[in-house]
Order: C-alpha cells, then sequence, then structure tokens
C-alpha cells in the first residue's frame, strides 16, 4: 500500500542565476521524492520569477530567477515531521509517510497546470479515474491564501483532503464554497484586541488603516474599530485597498498623497503580501503594525538601513519543537542525495564547485557545512509560524490514518483492503475530528468553536544594510489574561531616534485643563481649556474639571484643592476693630450725654418734651451701639439669635421713643384750651403708652421668626476664595425684611407727624431736630437695602453693623447733640427767661404766658 502526502510553501530570496540550466543541475528533479506507503503532496514555491518586462512571456535573459531560501524551512520541517512519525512505534503501525514537493513559479499564473502536472505527471490527463486512484492521502497548500482557495477548487471536486498551513483565512472556512479545506492556522480572534492595547501601551491614539477590500479584511476592520472606539483610539483615515492596487496606477498615487498628508504617525496595515507592495510609495515617518500574515522575504527590500519605516509585526505565538534545529544542522546534500534544492542550497550558500564546471564537487566543501551557518536572516534554524502549522499538519493526517486504519481493524475490514490505497475522500471524518497533542504540549483541533485562541508575538524587524534585517521579539500578547508585556528598549525606531515617537492629534492636557472638544473633528481632537475658578484637574487628558468642596478651594494652577482657612468679621482685623472702637466709641459718648442729662435734670430743657423718654431714647440708644459687637467676633448659634432680636428690640424702642416724644410735642402745641380732649391724652400721660405698645409687636415678630426658622451658623464659600467665611444665615430672609419693614413704618411715622410739627414754636419744641434725625435714620436704611445685597461674606456683616452705628450715632446727634450744646456751652441760654426773651418775637407768645 502506498500513500502520498504533497505540499507547497514560499522562502527568502536569494538570486541563482541560470544555475537550473547547467549541465549538473539539469539532470536534478525538480521534484523532492521520499518513498513511503503513504504519500503526502506538497505545494509552495521554492524558485520564484521576476520578470523586468510587462510581458510575462519574455526572453530567459530578461527574466530574474530567485531562490526563497525561507520557503526552504517548509521542506525541512515536513521532513522532519515524517521522519519524527515514522520512529514512533505507536503511530501508523506498520505504515511509513513520504512526501512529494513540487514547486511552481508565482509570477506565472499556471497553479493549477502546476498541480496537475505534479499530482498525475505530464503525460497524464485530468480525469475522474486517474483522481481517483491518486497515490497522494492529502495535499498541503500555503501560505498564499489565493494559492490554496485556486488549489481547493481543483482539490474539492474530488474531496481531495487539504491543508491550508498559512495564516487563517475567513473565506477559505466557508465549507460550501470548499468543503475538503482544513487550515491549520489559528483565528486572529483577538488580533484587534492585541493591536488596540499596544497603541494603548505606548500612548498612540490617532492612527491611520490599511487593509485589503476582501471579506477578510472587511472582518477585521469591523472588530479593529469597534475595539478602537471602546477604548477612545480614533482613526485619521481608512483604506480599503483591492487585489489589484498595485497595478492600478492611480490608486496608488492616490493612497500615497492620503497616507503622507496624514498626521498620523502610526499606520495600522492588514492584508497579504500584495499589499506589503504598497510600502514601496516612500512613505516616510511612519511606524507600519502589521499583521502575522505578512511575509517579509517578500518586502525586505524596502525596509533599508535608516529607512523612517519602522515595522512592528503581530505573529502567532508558538511553543519550540524539541530537535528541530539539531535535525536541521545535520542536514546535508549527502543524506538527502534526491534533493535538488538542497544541492543549490549548498552552491550558492557554500561554492561547492570548481573552477571549470558549476557541478557541484563535495570534496569542495567544508566537510563539516551546515545550515546552521546560514545568517539568520537568510534560514532560521527556529521554526516559523508557517513551519509550525506545517508540522501541525503533517500530524494531523497521520492521527487521521492512525484513527481510520483503527476503525477498519474494528468493522473487520482491513484483511479485504489489505495492500490497497485507502481513498483520500474516506479521510475526511476523521480528519474533522481530529483532536491530539503536538510534541510541543500544544493542542490541535479543527473544530473553530473549540480551537483555542491564538496568542501574538511582538516582533521588531532591526534593518541593516543590504537589506539585511533581523526579527527580534519585543513583547506578548495573552488573550487569555488580555495583558500585553512590552520591552520599549528594545524596539529600534529610527536611526536618528530612541524615544518612543507620538501618534495623536491633541498634545494632551495637562494638569489644570479638561478636554474641549474640537467641532466636526475627532474625539482625539481636543482644545486643552482651564479649569474654571474653585475647579482642579489633577490628571492629564481630563473630560471634565473636578469642583473642590465646599471646605476646600483650587490653587492657582487648578492642579489640587487645598484646605480653606476660616475666617469671619474678627476683631483682630482691621475692619473689625475699627468698628467695635466705633461702637464702643458711641455707647460710651451716648451714655455721657445720659449723664449730662441726668445730672441737669432740673433745668428746662430737660424737663421740655418729657424727660423720662429722653432717658428711654438715650438707653436704648446705648444698646442698639452694644448689639452692633454681636455681629463682630466668631459666630455661634446665641450671637446668632441674640443679633436680630436685640437689634431689631433695641431700635424699636428707640424710634418709638422719638415717636413719643414727636407726638407729645404736637399734643403740647395743638393744645391751646383746658377743656380740649387733645389736653386730656397729654396731662393722662397717653404719649408713654406707645414705647410698650410699639415694643410688643416687634417682640410679637421676633418670636415668631424664632420660632419658625431662627438664624443659624452658616458658611460662605464664594464671597473669597481661599477663605471660609463663617457667619449667621439670617434664617427666614422674610421674618429678617418684616422686622426691617416695620422699624421703616415707625420711622415714617415719626417722620412725618414731625415733619407737621417742624414750623411750630422752637423755644421748647425739638420736632425739627426729631424731622432731621428720622430723615437720616430712612436714608441710612435706605442706602443699606442695595449695598447690603450687592456686598459679600464680611463685608455684607460690615454693612449691617456700620448702618446700625450710622443711624444710631444720627438719632444721637439731631435730637441730642444741640441740647448738649445749650447746656454745656449756653447755660445762660438753659433758663426759663431765656426762652421766654426769645419767643416773644414769634407769632404764638401767648401760648407761652398760658402754658407758665
Amino acid at each position: 500500500m502506498c500513500l502520498f502526502v504533497f505540499a507547497l510553501l514560499p522562502l527568502l530570496l536569494f538570486p541563482v542565476g541560470s544555475l537550473a540550466a547547467t549541465s549538473c543541475f539539469s539532470t536534478m528533479k525538480q521534484r523532492v521524492h521520499m518513498d513511503g506507503d503513504v504519500m503526502i503532496a506538497a505545494y509552495f514555491p521554492l524558485l520564484i520569477l521576476r520578470v523586468h518586462t510587462r510581458n510575462n512571456d519574455a526572453p530567459e535573459h530578461e527574466k530574474e530567477k530567485k531562490f526563497i531560501f525561507k520557503n526552504y524551512q517548509f521542506i525541512l520541517a515536513l521532513t522532519f515531521a515524517i521522519e519524527e512519525i515514522n520512529k514512533n512505534p505507536h503511530l501508523l503501525h506498520n505504515l511509513t509517510l513520504g512526501f512529494e514537493f513540487c514547486n511552481f513559479e508565482l509570477d506565472v499564473g499556471n497553479e493549477l497546470k502546476s498541480a496537475i502536472l505534479c499530482l498525475f505527471g505530464k503525460n497524464n490527463t485530468l480525469n475522474y479515474i486517474c483522481m481517483g486512484h491518486s497515490k497522494y492521502t492529502a495535499v498541503l497548500t500555503g501560505p498564499s491564501a489565493i494559492t490554496s482557495a485556486k488549489f481547493g477548487t481543483l482539490l474539492s471536486l474530488y474531496r481531495f483532503p487539504q491543508l491550508s498551513f498559512g495564516p487563517f483565512v475567513q473565506v477559505l472556512s466557508d465549507h460550501n464554497t470548499f468543503p475538503a479545506l482544513y487550515q491549520m492556522g489559528r483565528k486572529d480572534t483577538s488580533m484587534a484586541t492585541a493591536m488596540v492595547s499596544l497603541l494603548l501601551h505606548l500612548r498612540w491614539n490617532w492612527v491611520g488603516l490599511l487593509n485589503v477590500e476582501d471579506e477578510n479584511g472587511l472582518w477585521f476592520l469591523s472588530e479593529l474599530k469597534e475595539e478602537m472606539a471602546k477604548n477612545r483610539v480614533c482613526v485619521d483615515f481608512e483604506l480599503a485597498l483591492p487585489n489589484n492596487i498595485v497595478s492600478n496606477k492611480t490608486k496608488l498615487k492616490a493612497v500615497k498623497n492620503q497616507v503622507n498628508k496624514s498626521s498620523a504617525n502610526v499606520l495600522i496595515i492588514y492584508g497579504d503580501n500584495e499589499l506589503l507592495l504598497v510600502l514601496q510609495l516612500s512613505i516616510k515617518g511612519k511606524i507600519c503594525i502589521v499583521n502575522s500574515q505578512w511575509d517579509l522575504t517578500m518586502s525586505r527590500d524596502y525596509f533599508l538601513l535608516g529607512s523612517s519605516q519602522v515595522p512592528l509585526m503581530f505573529s502567532h505565538h508558538h511553543p519550540d519543537v524539541s530537535g528541530f534545529t539539531e535535525f536541521v544542522k545535520a542536514v546535508n546534500p549527502s543524506k538527502y542525495p534526491e534533493d535538488a534544492f538542497l544541492a543549490q542550497v549548498w552552491y550558492v550558500s557554500f561554492n561547492c564547485s570548481n573552477s571549470e564546471s558549476d557541478c557541484v564537487t563535495w570534496e569542495n566543501c567544508a566537510h563539516n557545512a551546515s545550515l546552521d551557518w546560514l545568517p539568520r536572516h537568510i534560514l532560521d534554524t527556529n521554526l516559523s509560524v508557517d513551519s509550525y502549522n506545517i508540522y501541525n499538519a503533517v500530524y494531523a493526517v497521520a492521527h487521521a490514518l492512525h484513527e481510520m486504519l483503527l476503525h477498519q481493524a474494528e468493522v473487520q475490514t482491513m484483511g479485504k483492503s489489505k495492500g490497497t490505497v485507502p481513498s483520500p475522500a474516506q479521510l475526511h471524518p476523521f480528519l474533522k475530528n481530529i483532536q491530539f497533542h503536538n510534541s510541543a504540549g500544544d493542542q490541535v483541533i479543527w473544530d473553530e468553536k473549540r480551537k483555542l485562541e491564538a496568542e501574538y508575538d511582538i516582533v521588531n524587524i532591526w534593518n541593516f544594510p543590504q537589506s539585511l534585517h533581523l526579527e527580534v521579539k519585543v513583547g506578548k500578547f495573552s488573550p487569555y489574561t488580555n495583558q500585553l508585556s512590552l520591552s520599549e528598549e528594545m524596539i529600534h525606531w529610527t536611526i536618528a531616534s530612541t524615544e518612543t515617537p507620538h501618534s495623536v492629534c491633541s498634545i494632551s492636557c495637562g494638569p489644570g485643563f479638561r478636554k474641549s472638544r474640537q467641532e466636526g473633528k475627532a474625539a482625539c481632537c481636543f482644545d486643552c481649556t482651564p479649569c474654571s475658578e474653585n475647579e482642579m484637574a489633577n490628571g492629564t487628558n481630563m473630560e471634565q474639571c473636578v469642583k473642590c468642596p465646599d471646605h476646600q478651594y483650587a490653587n492657582t494652577q487648578r492642579n489640587q484643592c487645598l484646605p480653606r482657612s476660616a475666617s469671619f468679621l474678627a476683631y483682630g482685623e482691621p475692619l473689625g476693630m475699627a468698628l467695635a472702637c466705633m461702637a464702643l466709641g458711641l455707647s460710651t459718648l451716648t451714655a455721657a450725654v445720659l449723664g449730662v442729662f441726668v445730672k441737669h435734670h432740673n433745668t428746662p430743657i430737660v424737663k421740655a418734651n418729657n424727660q423720662a423718654l429722653s432717658y428711654i431714647l438715650l438707653i436704648s440708644l446705648i444698646f442698639c451701639s452694644l448689639c452692633s459687637l454681636l455681629f463682630i467676633g466668631r459666630p455661634n448659634t446665641v450671637t446668632c439669635i441674640l443679633q436680630q432680636t436685640t437689634f431689631g428690640v433695641a431700635f424699636t424702642v428707640a424710634i418709638s421713643a422719638v415717636l413719643a416724644k414727636t407726638v407729645t410735642v404736637v399734643l403740647a402745641f395743638k393744645v391751646t384750651s383746658p377743656g380740649r380732649r387733645m389736653r386730656w391724652l397729654l396731662v393722662s400721660g397717653a404719649p408713654n403708652f406707645i414705647i410698650p405698645i410699639c415694643t410688643l409687636i416687634q417682640v410679637t415678630l421676633g418670636g415668631i421668626w424664632l420660632g419658625t426658622s431662627p438664624p443659624f451658623i452658616d458658611t460662605d464659600t464664594y464671597s473669597e476664595h481661599v477663605h471660609l467665611i463663617i457667619l449667621c444665615n439670617k434664617g427666614s430672609l422674610t421674618a429678617f425684611y418684616c422686622v426691617l419693614g416695620y422699624l421703616g413704618s415707625l420711622a415714617l411715622a415719626s417722620f412725618t407727624v414731625a415733619f407737621l410739627a417742624r414750623n411750630l414754636p422752637d423755644t421748647f419744641n425739638e420736632a425739627k431736630f426729631l424731622t432731621f434725625s428720622m430723615l437720616v435714620f430712612c436714608s441710612v436704611w435706605l442706602t443699606f437695602l442695595p449695598v447690603y445685597h450687592s456686598a459679600k461674606g464680611k463685608v455684607m456683616v460690615a454693612v449691617e453693623v456700620f448702618s446700625i452705628l450710622a443711624s444710631s450715632a444720627g438719632l444721637l446727634g439731631c435730637i441730642f447733640v444741640p441740647k448738649c450744646y445749650i447746656i454745656l456751652i449756653k447755660p445762660n441760654r438753659n433758663v426759663l427767661h431765656g426762652f421766654r426773651d426769645k419767643t416773644l418775637t414769634h407769632r404764638n407768645t401767648d401760648f407761652l404766658e398760658r402754658r407758665h
């Protein structure tokens, strides 16, 4: 029984000229063949053509052949896996695996023709009988998705198992179109999350997007944009490029202009090797973040020393397979004499020929020559991602064959089919359900729902002259923990800079500023606006400033809140000290006037207009002056209550005393005959009841005020920036204005009565002084209202204190200063005859004679 496995793979470029035309190499087969009971076919390019003219049928001398060294690792991985399986006594008992490799030229475009020739030979024709009797068990194709798709169209007609070892492509997962195709690569489920995590780690939020306009590219673009939106990463531009972008010069130029004029320094490029050619467009000063589908073999000519392009590649992480490096070191042409390509590798690498011929002369080679001698950018001895997929693919075929043979043994059909080749279509049920752990401990499974998510290695390309490069692992992303680890110090950005580049639309807003969205632009484009007063921002790029608590204030830089210091109208500060001195001085002066009146209580001027009312008025003015001291100093509950009640009652007594004195003057001058009723009011002392009645009304208003909404201690956080002002809140403003209104009504009544009596004879008439005093009082408190409402903080308290002192001083000065002047300065006028002589000149001399 003889079964085959077949494969296709690509490598790094190396010029070999026309070596295949020499006499020695012309005898070498272009097919690597390993005998075995079961064969695997492999399709991938090792030798490619680059045509320098537009005509693909250009002469041979106008074509450049290049050997892809990197793809030769695919053959090494295939050989290593098959030899490892054949040595395993527990897998494919009594069977051995072999493979045949068929090379094809990428630029010719005849992949299907190459496949037919490789499967059936040059003399075979494609027919159902030949395909049904194919010697191959499975076919390996890749790494290009386009190549796998073209082969899949042919192979799926006959249910021929096809294993694609390239990156996972969405379109190839359509089982209706490709029912016989199995993808070894893991799906890039977390690629978008990984890339956005890298952007966030490096603080990049302004990027451009380039992707192939196919199903896979559009799917990834949707996933990436959704993840970027969640993490506030903005897109400057996005370009979905067709597969034929290289041949479309107009589209190519438009892409170049769009990329170069962009302010984004980072490009995320998702596509295959065709899109990689876009980087020939002299894209300058950009950091390219690419996906694992990129083959840098095709692109390294464009990543030159000093280039401003910085490639960061997300490559699928895979464990190391033990023994592969030692296997590569032991490979040589004498060990595999049928491998014509290995001979070419030896020829171009170690110059194993004599001067007269290009034939390989092993005596001219170093006896210990090894592939390990080749530079890493030419041939890496560590398994690449695609080589690892080939390793798993071969093992998957082996396990599927093993399960199929066990199944045949169970149904006792093994004897009937002994010596025959199993049909490739019989392998599908076993391939679909295959699940095993490879020698590296990694799980291999076909079911997309159960397949593990890919972990990513972040690879930085270190650029050197002569198109040399070194792939250096600088980080890793795990989808299971959603964590990114990155060694920034290992990343080579550009020759001129070692610092991490920036890619932002707007410079970050520092502490003390908030972001202000720019109209019509992306969320990442903003202006920095300073925080308002008493607001702060202690971080960068804050959306809103934070208002400081009431007991704190924002510093000048608006980046922190500092504790406010308590402030009030204190005795120690100049304003409080001045007002306190004024209050004490005015109360002392009032007490002195009272003393003068008491001392000269027998004089006519003191006895005039009711001596008792004068004493009451003076005492109430003393209390009015002293009550202003309750407004100075640190407020407390007692002082807050006493401030308004004492103020209201004291001034009510004073104003009602003035009203009583005014009524007394009017009654004294209006009563001209003993028999009239008004005379009885004056003689009975009726004006003396005005004071208790008016005071009782004010006390009632105060009681209602204290019972409903009494004054309390409050804080003012707005008047002064750095201070927390402690003051008394009046509680009910309605009650406060009722008290003021009531005082205003009494003052207006006193002013009106005094004004009407202003023209009476003034020998003992103080109506003019009372009128003027009420005018001063009303003026003070009418001025108080607008000034009080426009003032803030301690100034409000100072305005109220000043109004109390000014109105008290007005009453004292207007009513009692003229009398004290007569008592102390002009005592000769403080006698009865003096008044009599003066009043004889007036019109009402008869009234004075009757009164005395």
